[in-house]
């Protein structure tokens, strides 16, 4: 019979694929599973099937009595032949169960052909009733079985944990199936987006929808991602932050609004930084910062209380308490460790020179740092910021900072802004919106002067918005809240690709 797959495209993908980080296969396993597929084929007429009729699935099993007749169906992670009789298991997202088949009841054609032709890594569906072991494990006694899919490539030797890092974030896949704290972790990364949405469902929010290509990068302080659209012919930006879109459709009458999306932001890659992100913004009119403040926090106790049960949780070995918050004033603070009121900052190369001079920082080090904005920001997180463990409300930050937030009415220097930080995290960010549109003008071309000296991470003027500004919009604030970072402490990992379906890689 003509072999139906040509096994050398295979094989020189593997050959391809041995210096990509990739679980290796040997030519005999290759052409071993892909004769077990040839085998299926010739028997069944199809070797990968288009569906199968389940009764429940395995979580559901479990709670059934001894007796009762199921068809389940998973991927094979273990077998264990015995002479007349063998035993293994199924697995899915949920869980896994055994199950048992004997020569006797199955005969002896359909037993044979599940030992020479059925392989860890494969998909079965299985027919039979329920019962417990003499060792007390609920199991699946097989009246008959259907081969749903062959697996070509095996399961890493010792998939039941895999520790492999590279293997582990390239593909993601065989990092799930084989590690039970992963697979959790995901878990509980859908349920909190789940819950998110739910919350804010509750109280009066809609979920709406913005653009990701812009043309105009504005929204945050970042370097944008450029990409070029060929049928217009033009460059535009993947979105720095939905922002901008989100406060028009408040503009149009929407009283709250929120988007979980992604984010693209073009800067460097660490533990707590990636290009690629999943953000939460809301916006609410009529509301101020101090009310964001109150809502926000409920919404992170309510979120640690159904994902891990209490307040107080630990993080790589700091036990966090979020009962409670300190509130740090951000311009005091500053002031107190720089001897100076950073709130009359104005020239970049006196700044520079200042923070020289008291031993704070090298020449080198401030070097790219092109704006008193870029340059207190980094102040902050290197000397501040990074020394904040316990969950910390900072706010009373300086006007240049931010240009899209609202002035303080007794203090046009200061806005009216807060963060959540953990950690040394920046968690949220939220304040009370800049509706003003002949300040939000000025800001913005305080911006423009900013990137023209080099400052990459300047804000580029938004007509349209301002446009729409001067059509009217009512009081607003609104927040961000970065959902990578806050889950990676709420799940208690040490980086954001562990706790990313499938994390960007070199």
């Amino acid at each position: 019979m003509r072999p139906f797959f040509n096994f050398n495209v295979l094989k020189e993908q593997e050959m391809s694929e041995n210096t990509n980080n990739a679980i290796k296969i040997s030519t005999n396993e290759l052409e071993a599973r892909l004769q077990k597929a040839e085998n299926i084929r010739a028997r069944d007429g199809v070797v990968w099937k288009d569906k199968y009729e389940r009764t429940n699935t395995i979580a559901d099993a479990r709670n059934l009595s001894d007796g009762v007749h199921v068809r389940l169906a998973g991927r094979i992670t273990a077998l264990r032949w015995l002479g007349k009789l063998m035993f293994g298991r199924i697995y899915d997202i949920d869980g896994e169960i055994q199950f048992s088949m004997s020569r006797e009841e199955l005969g002896e054609e359909q037993y044979k052909f599940m030992k020479a032709n059925v392989d860890l890594g494969d998909f079965i569906g299985i027919d039979g009733e329920l019962y417990h072991t003499t060792a007390g494990e609920l199991t699946v006694r097989v009246a008959k079985y259907d081969i749903l899919s062959k697996a070509l490539r095996p399961l890493p030797e010792k998939f039941h944990g895999l520790t492999d890092m590279e293997t582990r974030y390239r593909q993601r896949y065989l990092d799930i199936i084989a590690n039970e704290d992963t697979r959790n972790t995901m878990k509980m990364r859908f349920k909190m987006l789940r819950l998110i949405r739910e919350h804010l469902n509750d109280n009066g929010f809609v979920e709406v929808e913005t653009p990701i290509m812009q043309v105009v990068a504005s929204g945050a302080a970042a370097r944008p991602f450029i990409t070029h659209h060929n049928a217009l012919d033009a460059d535009f930006y993947l979105r720095i932050a939905p922002e901008l879109f989100l406060k028009q459709t408040i503009a149009a009458g929407f009283d709250r609004v929120y988007e979980l999306g992604k984010n693209f932001r073009n800067e460097g890659m660490d533990a707590m930084h990636l290009q690629e992100f999943t953000m939460l913004e809301w916006y609410a009119a009529y509301w101020n910062y101090k009310d964001n403040i109150d809502f926000s926090w409920a919404m992170v106790q309510k979120l640690l209380l159904e994902l891990r049960g209490s307040l107080q949780i630990e993080y790589q070995g700091t036990k966090l308490d979020f009962s409670k918050y300190e509130e740090i004033d951000y311009t005091a603070r500053m002031n107190e460790l720089l001897s100076v009121d950073i709130l009359e900052f104005k020239d970049t190369d006196a700044l520079k020179q200042q923070l020289i001079d008291k031993g704070m920082f090298p020449a080198d080090e401030l070097e790219l740092l092109k704006s008193v904005p870029a340059i207190v920001d980094y102040v902050f997180k290197r000397k501040i910021r990074d020394q904040i463990v316990q969950p910390a409300i900072v706010y009373n930050y300086p006007a240049y900072l931010i240009p899209l937030a609202r002035r303080n009415d007794e203090d046009n220097r200061r806005i009216d802004i807060f963060q959540l930080i953990v950690c040394g995290a920046e968690l949220i960010k939220a304040y009370s919106e800049l509706v003003d549109p002949i300040v939000q003008r000025e800001a913005f071309e305080e911006q423009a002067k900013n990137k023209a000296a080099g400052d990459e991470e300047a804000f580029d003027l938004d007509e349209d918005f301002l446009r729409a500004m001067e059509h009217g919009m009512p009081p607003i604030s609104g927040l961000g809240l970065g959902i990578d970072r806050f889950f990676s402490i709420i799940a208690n990992q040490p980086t954001l690709r562990d706790v990313i379906l499938f994390p960007i890689m070199k």
